[in-house]
């Protein structure tokens, strides 16, 4: 299988195995789905890592394959080129990006619908489709642009060029760079804190968050209104409350 989904300490790990450079082709956009939809399902899986191993995390798509697609065909797979990406990012639990080595194309695409990221010092990212005579089509456009700001997505996808970790890191593309051996330990640590946090609330300010920022204000309170009032109803919240009262702060656990 060219992505596998593994579950320890209640973190799932999306693992990209499609060696050498993990090419994002229509087998491996559709398993990602397929994945990540059952990430969300599973109650054992409580946060998600997604890494595509020690060397590389994802250079982009097949250029082969693509190259053999006409209009016609394109017409036909893009929607689900993007909703395979977008199954990743609507997965409702916190979702970690280990980056080492290339994500590029698609797999900086990939790495953005990620809740955050952890890169490689020696990672390089970017969205070089422009030079194919394309644009990002698998979210980039949208994702960067509403991640780093439309004049920062500009620069990086009109030129096409590629970014060091430290410049992502300044560009707010990736949110921690750490040595390329810790990669992984250090994504999969932060996912394995979260997943002992309370699940449904974690839910609900992720859906806050991301559903408030495709709308205006008003509409983005509204939606925070109802996850904030409906958490109320919820064991966690009457274990998070009742051990703050009787513990103090930060002492409550979920599991």
């Amino acid at each position: 299988m060219t992505v596998n989904l593994e579950v320890a300490e209640g973190v799932g790990t999306l693992r990209l195995d499609r060696p050498p450079m993990n090419a994002l082709d229509v087998a491996t956009q559709d398993r990602l789905k397929e994945l990540a939809e059952e990430a969300g399902r599973r109650d054992d899986v409580r946060a998600v890592v997604i890494y595509g191993g020690e060397k590389v995390f994802a250079a982009g798509a097949d250029i082969k394959e693509m190259q053999a697609m006409d209009h016609t065909a394109m017409v036909l797979r893009a929607r689900a080129l993007q909703e395979s990406f977008t199954a990743v990012a609507r997965i409702p639990k916190p979702v970690v990006a280990a980056v080492t080595g290339y994500a590029l194309g698609g797999g900086c695409e990939l790495a953005l619908c990620a809740d955050f990221r952890v890169a490689a010092d020696n990672a390089k990212l970017g969205q070089p489709e422009i030079l194919l005579g394309l644009i990002p089509g698998a979210g980039g456009t949208q994702r960067l642009a509403r991640l780093v700001g439309p004049s920062k997505a500009k620069d990086l996808i009109f030129t096409g060029r590629m970014v060091k970790a430290d410049e992502a890191r300044e560009l707010g593309l990736v949110d921690r760079v750490v040595a390329a051996d810790q990669v992984y330990a250090e994504a999969h640590a932060w996912a394995a804190k979260l997943a002992q946090g309370p699940a449904i609330a974690l839910r609900a300010a992720k859906e806050s968050i991301d559903a408030g920022l495709e709308t205006d204000i008003e509409t983005g309170l509204a939606i925070e209104r109802n996850w904030f009032a409906g958490l109320f109803a919820t064991e966690d919240r009457e274990r998070g409350m009742r051990s703050f009262v009787e513990e103090g702060p930060g002492k409550a656990k979920f599991l």
